[in-house]
C-alpha cells in the first residue's frame, strides 16, 4: 500500500520499449493529464477500494517516474466512472468528482485545494462550466441515487436536485454538460437524444436524436463535444443543434485534445483512436492495458488520459495500478 509521504517512488516500471503498457504507481482509482504542461493527476486509493479511506490526489511532472501528494489531504474515495476527474481541455483546473470521499478543486494546477459540499455518498460524474475564470455552474450526476441528477451554482458549496433520470432498458444511462451559466445540455437513454435548458434546467426541450455515450459534455474552443456510438458529436451553437462530425468510430471516453481542435483523442473497447483531421480520418493510436478490456459499461471503471505534449496515454481502475503507454 502506498503511504500517504510528501513524495514518493512510482511503482518499478520494467523494462520496456514503445508500444507497451507499463505500471507507474499502484493502487489507484482515477487518472487525468493537463494538456497544458503533461502534468499527470492519480487518485491513489490503495488496493482495498472498499477497506481503504483513499489517499488522495498525486501527482507527477516527470511523465509517472515520482509522484507527490498534492491535495492538502483534502480529496478522499475513488472515481466509479472514467469521467470523475473533470479537467479544464484548456489546463491549469481540475475538479475531482468523488464516491465515497471528498471532492474538491484546484483551479491554480493543484498549488491549493478547496473542498466542494457533499451530496450523500458523492458523484459519478459532473460537468463544470469552464467559460470563466472561477466557475460557478456544476451539473453533476449522483452515484446510486435511482438516477437524481443536481446543479450548483456557487462553485460546488451548494446543490439543488433538478430531477431524477428515467430508468431505461440499461439502467440509467445519462450525460451532463454545461455551456455557460444557465445553458446546460443532458443526454439520456430513455429520451433518446440531448436536451437543452436555457434557464438552469428549469425546462427543457429535446435538441436532437442523437444518443452519445460519454457521460460529460467537453467545450472547446467554443464547440461542444460528445463521445458517441457514431464518433463525434459535436455542436457550434451551444448547443442548440448537434450532428455527427467525421468518420465514423465506436468511442465511450474522451475526447481529449492535443495541439489543436483538429487533433482529437477518444477511447472505446476497441481501443483508442485518434484524429489530426477533425474526425475525417482515424487510427488505432493504443490498445486498452489487457487488465482492462472489458470494462462493464460505456464511460464505467476504466479511466483513460492522454498526453500531447509527451504524447504518451495512461489508464487507470479502480483499486488497479496506473498504466502508461509511450508510442
Amino acid at each position: 500500500m502506498l503511504l500517504s509521504v510528501a513524495k514518493a517512488p512510482a511503482a518499478q516500471i520494467p523494462p520496456a520499449g514503445k508500444g507497451q503498457w507499463v505500471p507507474v504507481l499502484e493502487g489507484t482509482g482515477g487518472v487525468t493529464v493537463d494538456r497544458a504542461n503533461g502534468h499527470v493527476y492519480v487518485v491513489v486509493t490503495g488496493k482495498e477500494i472498499f477497506k481503504e479511506r483513499g489517499q488522495g490526489v498525486w501527482k507527477s511532472t516527470d511523465q509517472g517516474a515520482s509522484f507527490a501528494r498534492v491535495d492538502g489531504n483534502i480529496i478522499g474515495g475513488r472515481c466509479e466512472t472514467g469521467y470523475g476527474l473533470c479537467q479544464d481541455p484548456n489546463g491549469n483546473r481540475l475538479y475531482c468528482f468523488m464516491l465515497d470521499g471528498q471532492s474538491g478543486f484546484t483551479l491554480d494546477s493543484g498549488k491549493t485545494w478547496e473542498k466542494l459540499g457533499k451530496v450523500n455518498r458523492g458523484w459519478d460524474f459532473a460537468a463544470v462550466d469552464w467559460s470563466v475564470e472561477k466557475p460557478q455552474t456544476i451539473f453533476g450526476f449522483e452515484h446510486e441515487s435511482g438516477g437524481k441528477y443536481h446543479l450548483s451554482s456557487d462553485g460546488g458549496k451548494s446543490w439543488t436536485k433538478l430531477g431524477e433520470a428515467t430508468k431505461d432498458a440499461r439502467g440509467w444511462t445519462f450525460g451532463v454538460g454545461v455551456v455557460a451559466a444557465k445553458t446546460l445540455v443532458r443526454w439520456s437513454g430513455s429520451a433518446g437524444g440531448i436536451e437543452r435548458s436555457v434557464d438552469a434546467g428549469t425546462t427543457w426541450m429535446k435538441v436532437s436524436d442523437e444518443v452519445p455515450s460519454g457521460h460529460v459534455m467537453v467545450v472547446f474552443q467554443g464547440v461542444c463535444y460528445w463521445a458517441g456510438p457514431k464518433g463525434l458529436v459535436v455542436s457550434k451553437d451551444q448547443g442548440a443543434t448537434w450532428a455527427v462530425q467525421g468518420q465514423p468510430v465506436s468511442a465511450a471516453w474522451g475526447p481529449w485534445f492535443g495541439k489543436d481542435a483538429q487533433h482529437i483523442v477518444v477511447a472505446g473497447k476497441g481501443g483508442i483512436q485518434e484524429t489530426t483531421d477533425g474526425g475525417q480520418t482515424w487510427s488505432l493510436a493504443a490498445p486498452l492495458p489487457e487488465p482492462f478490456k472489458n470494462p462493464p459499461g460505456p464511460g464505467w471503471f476504466l479511466n483513460l488520459a492522454f498526453d500531447p505534449v509527451n504524447n504518451l496515454f495512461y489508464a487507470s481502475w479502480m483499486g488497479k495500478p496506473t498504466y502508461r503507454y509511450k508510442r
